[in-house]
């Protein structure tokens, strides 16, 4: 018998391991998978390029984490759970030793932590750079995902955890910014953390939600635009790590970048006044904070700082083209 193609050796040597029972052992053409009775399918897909989303030199682990976490996030935005996954991997063929092992151990570490396994994909060499493409899979409760449409003026303006630490923790690593002693920036901008325990706790409670991938400001927009109105953000109530918040006192002038830098991987949201959000929150484990609220208006976001006064930004957030 002749023997199988390299890549299906590849293939069972690190993902095999990584695959549940509707993957069908890797060895068909799809997957089957069976969503939990009474439930509603989710979907979402992120793609990560080495430079782009990830720097060269990072761990393999921690790129596998982070591949895995960015699309949780999506669906925690959506108040949903994890079924599980398909993953595309597009690496060069002079990747260093031991690369793909950490790769996949990354991924089977979190896998444990959220309760999913990998059902399928394809993987394929290219001159490079590492390109990664992941499609997450989830369910919700008909009619409760969490939708960007739906804020109303007077609504409050919520986030989950803390902003800045992804972009600062980016410059962090690339030396444009003094290493926090214990190294917790730099960890957020490697291992986002899905707020899926939050996003499930938001439904019913919530108007409107999103996670913050590009920019606090311009995925606040995006939210505006989907209900038609305003915001308005209150610079002195963003929640900030203390590694983020010495930072920003020791050189005020990164704050825009706090504000706009993206790779938060935060929850924001929409909900009235009086929804039990800190109560949830609580129960959810995951600290939540007012930053603003929205207003009447066109649909366009205020940054304003402790004095009222508006904050112009030199840009709006991250753009993928």
């Amino acid at each position: 018998m002749a023997e199988p193609p390299a890549e299906f050796g590849l293939i069972a040597r690190h993902f095999l391991p990584l695959a549940g029972p509707g993957a069908l052992g890797l060895a068909d053409d799809a997957a089957l998978l069976d969503p939990p009775p009474g439930r509603q399918l989710v979907l979402a897909a992120d793609a990560m390029v080495a430079g782009v989303h990830f720097l060269p030199n990072d761990p393999p682990e921690t790129i596998g984490r982070k591949l895995l976490r960015v699309n949780l996030s999506d669906l925690a935005a959506m108040g949903a759970a994890p079924l599980g996954y398909l993953m595309t991997t597009a690496l060069p063929r002079d990747l260093p030793p031991g690369w793909l092992e950490g790769f996949a151990a990354g991924l089977a570490e979190d896998q444990r932590r959220f309760g999913l396994s990998v059902l399928g994909g394809d993987t394929v060499s290219i001159p490079g750079p590492i390109s990664l493409s992941l499609t997450i899979l989830g369910s919700v409760a008909p009619g409760a995902a969490l939708r960007r449409a739906g804020a109303r003026p007077g609504d409050g303006l919520w986030v989950s955890g803390t902003i800045g630490d992804g972009a600062l923790g980016l410059r962090v690593l690339q030396r444009r910014l003094p290493a926090d002693a214990e190294g917790h920036l730099a960890r957020r901008y490697r291992l986002p953390e899905p707020r899926l325990a939050l996003g499930a706790a938001l439904a019913g409670l919530a108007r409107a939600a999103m996670d913050v991938s590009d920019g606090l400001v311009q995925d606040c927009g995006h939210l505006c635009r989907a209900a038609g109105c305003g915001a308005v953000i209150e610079a002195a109530r963003l929640p900030l790590s203390p590694a983020a918040h010495a930072l920003v006192m020791a050189d005020p002038a990164l704050l825009p970048l706090v504000l706009t830098g993206g790779d938060d991987y935060e929850l924001l949201f929409a909900a009235p006044p009086g929804a039990g959000i800190e109560a949830a929150a609580s129960a959810a484990g995951t600290r939540v904070t007012r930053i603003g609220e929205f207003t009447e208006g066109p649909a366009e976001v205020r940054v304003i700082d402790a004095a009222g006064a508006p904050m112009a930004l030199p840009m709006g957030g991250w753009s993928h083209f």
